[in-house]
């Protein structure tokens, strides 16, 4: 694999670090500017629902673009969203930079994903997929708990400045090292939304939206909660959420294996048990540093080995159309995580955080549901003929370019 595409998972890692900080530095956030948990808690539902808003709009409107050119606009946009979180002097301003930080990522995660596949031999195409998304996995692996490492000494505005350099110098990078990438044909978006209109594709999008509901409903009231169950804060937040991201790598490297030997459905039902049982348990589980170490790290586990399969279970349900499908689920992603603030915001207010964690594994139990409606449906009728010819055409287009 080249460096380019290490260097794309760079600028992944950006854009997810961006997306995910903000649960690290949670409390600075509040103390900062006088606002509560909760409240400091809706940056991230609004940078979500404005990723899944914007996510196809913005492939739609710069479907025209030289790919380079996207990648560069998009994490200087992200740098421009981070340094006005870091200048902002109020709530309402911060929140209208957490909406310029998620435009910025809403285009630059498809577009590297792209662009990694079109620079790739053939047989090389889904490991250059996994290290793009790899530095998302990285960005909670490290991006997180180094925000809330550093969030005591530099208050929230130094995190979000180092986020807005680290977007900066991937931008200069990018521009420099990844060669020029013609853009594909356009697709509109009624093609684009045409291919969901399949009830198994709606039900495995659906179980997305849920699955990532109930576990960023948790996440994001992750350091209260671990307050209010073992009592820990600061460093040891700092370490429990690291030993997190070791679990969420460690779950998506096993999720991709379990989908090669056994497909995506009878992985899925094992992960989503297992995440239900976690979740109902973690108030229990979590009184200890010792048992929320181990804990979260079961929990990261099941929660990030959902993606391997139900990635791949698009993919089956619709092969000549899955770029659209797999558009639409990270759409879905951001949706149930936008969604999560306002759920977990709820329930927090009304009956605290330790409630939180049961009833996030109910929606669990309702995605595991939906798996085993989706499972019994006959397939998907075979895709139209014209975004037939337009696939292959944009993956076509792609290589010659990068050749």
């Amino acid at each position: 694999m080249t460096a380019r595409t290490y260097l794309l998972a760079a600028g992944a890692f950006a854009v997810g670090t961006s997306g995910y900080v903000v649960s690290g530095v949670l409390p600075e956030v509040a103390g900062e500017l006088g606002v509560s948990p909760t409240s400091a808690g809706q940056l991230v539902t609004v940078f979500a629902i404005a990723y899944a808003v914007s996510a196809p709009l913005l492939a739609a409107a710069t479907g025209r673009w030289e790919r380079r050119r996207l990648l560069v606009v998009a994490l200087l946009v992200g740098a421009l969203g981070n340094a006005l979180a870091a200048l902002a002097p109020n709530y309402p301003l911060l929140m209208g930079a957490r909406v310029v930080s998620a435009l910025g990522a809403a285009v630059y995660t498809p577009a590297a994903t792209l662009v990694a596949t079109e620079l790739s031999p053939p047989e090389r195409r889904g490991r250059a997929v996994a290290i793009v998304f790899g530095g998302l996995t990285f960005a909670l692996i490290l991006g997180v708990p180094t925000g809330s490492l550093l969030g005591a000494s530099l208050g929230y505005q130094g995190v979000f400045a180092l986020v807005a350099a680290a977007s900066l110098v991937a931008a200069v990078a990018v521009r420099l090292a990844v060669p020029t990438v013609a853009a594909p044909p356009v697709v509109s978006l009624r093609e684009r939304f045409a291919v969901a209109a399949d009830r198994r594709v709606l039900t495995v999008l659906s179980m997305t939206v849920l699955a990532v509901l109930a576990a960023m409903s948790v996440f994001t009231f992750i350091t209260s909660l671990l307050d209010a169950a073992a009592g820990v804060r600061g460093v040891t937040v700092s370490l429990l959420l690291l030993v997190y991201g070791l679990g969420a790598a460690t779950g998506n490297a096993l999720g991709g294996r379990l989908t090669d030997r056994f497909g995506s459905r009878r992985p899925l039902v094992v992960i989503f048990v297992g995440f239900v049982l976690v979740l109902a348990t973690l108030p229990l589980t979590a009184t200890t540093v010792a048992g929320a170490a181990v804990a979260l790290f079961v929990w990261g586990m099941f929660t990030w080995s959902v993606n391997p399969p139900i990635q791949n279970w698009l993919i089956e349900l619709a092969p000549v159309n899955s770029g659209l499908l797999l558009s639409l689920n990270a759409s879905a992603i951001y949706l149930g995580a936008g969604l999560s603030g306002v759920f977990g915001g709820l329930i927090i207010s009304r009956s605290g955080v330790l409630v939180l964690p049961p009833l996030a594994a109910v929606l669990g139990v309702a995605a595991l549901a939906l798996l085993v409606s989706a499972a019994r449906r006959r397939p998907v009728p075979a895709p139209s003929d014209e975004v037939t010819v337009r696939e292959p055409a944009c993956c076509t287009a792609g290589v010659a370019s990068a050749e």
